[in-house]
C-alpha cells in the first residue's frame, strides 16, 4: 500500500478552507443588489408604495431602470440611483431579483 507523504496531506488539508472561501457563493447577489433592499421589501406589503422586486421578471426591472435613468419615468430618487449602474450591472441585478422567490 502506498501512503501519501504527511506534508502532502497537510497541504491539502490546509488549502481546502482557502479554496472554499474563494469559491463563489451559491446564488450570491451581484454588486449593488442588496442596496435595493433598503427600500424594496422582499414581498409585497399592504400600504407600501415601493414594489417588491423578488420574483419580478428581469425584463420588467431592466425596462423600469432604463426609464428611471432616462427620466421617462418620474421618480424621487430612482432616477439618480438608476444612473449609477451600467447596463450590465442592471441586467445582473434584475436577473438575481427575478430568481428570488
Amino acid at each position: 500500500m502506498i501512503r501519501p507523504a504527511p506534508l502532502i496531506v497537510l497541504g491539502i488539508a490546509l488549502s481546502t478552507p482557502v479554496l472554499a472561501q474563494n469559491a463563489p457563493a451559491q446564488n450570491a447577489p451581484p454588486p449593488g443588489a442588496l442596496a435595493c433592499s433598503g427600500c424594496h421589501p422582499p414581498a409585497p406589503v399592504a400600504g407600501i408604495l415601493v414594489p417588491a422586486l423578488n420574483g419580478k421578471p428581469a425584463t420588467e426591472i431592466v425596462t423600469q431602470m432604463a426609464a428611471f435613468a432616462s427620466g421617462a419615468q418620474a421618480s424621487t430618487v430612482m432616477g439618480r440611483i438608476a444612473k449609477g449602474f451600467n447596463e450590465d450591472e442592471v441586467k445582473a441585478i434584475a436577473a438575481w431579483y427575478a430568481a428570488q422567490k
